[in-house]
């Protein structure tokens, strides 16, 4: 009896994980703009493993454009990452279900980590005093953040048909509708990455 494996893509798979805990925290915790300052111990759980898996991604980002890439934090990524990728900075996300719109990498510059990562690190680093800022609107952004940064991570297979499944909660914008990312069971959706 015969296993066949073909390769997984580890990061999309991660982001797909975190995605559908984003959308059973929906049920729970309305994305109403009402509870963008709400926290839990769940939103808090998805906001530091989304925001993780950004600094994983980007690292790999950095590596995919310049092998040699020594980047290693976020301010140090910014400089690779908005060079190699121009829409990066100004990706758009969308929440269709919930008539969401997100720029979760807008505010990032040079020598200025987006607000989101800010609060990832004092949720992360000092919890006891800033446990609040593991809210939704923080969670909403770094998921999103998250799925920008895999998206260009990952650009060719997306293009390719090699990614098995898409996300069900987050789209891209309409700016970027120009190519079309296929899944392997027929899903897609219609992107641009540059």
């Amino acid at each position: 009896m015969a296993i066949l494996r073909s390769h997984s893509y580890v990061h999309w798979n991660y982001f797909l994980a975190l995605e559908e805990d984003l959308d059973r925290l929906s049920r729970y915790v309305d994305f109403a703009g009402g509870n963008d300052a709400t926290y839990s111990i769940e939103i808090a759980r998805l906001f530091l493993g989304a925001s993780s898996e950004v600094d994983v991604v980007l690292k790999q980002l950095c590596r995919k454009h310049n092998s040699e890439s020594t980047a290693a934090t976020i301010n140090a990524y910014f400089g690779a990452v908005s060079e190699a990728c121009p829409n990066f900075i100004g990706f758009e996300v969308q929440i269709p279900r919930y008539g969401l719109t997100l720029h979760p990498w807008s505010d990032w510059g040079e020598g200025r980590p987006p607000i989101w990562w800010q609060d990832h690190n004092k949720v992360k680093h000092h919890r006891d005093e800033h446990f609040s800022k593991a809210n939704l609107k923080n969670c909403l952004n770094s998921v999103a953040a998250l799925f920008v940064a895999v998206l260009h991570l990952y650009e060719e297979l997306g293009r390719n048909g090699e990614l098995l499944q898409l996300p069900r909660l987050l789209n891209v914008g309409d700016q970027h509708f120009r190519g079309t990312m296929m899944g392997r069971y027929g899903n897609s959706f219609r992107y641009e990455i540059r």
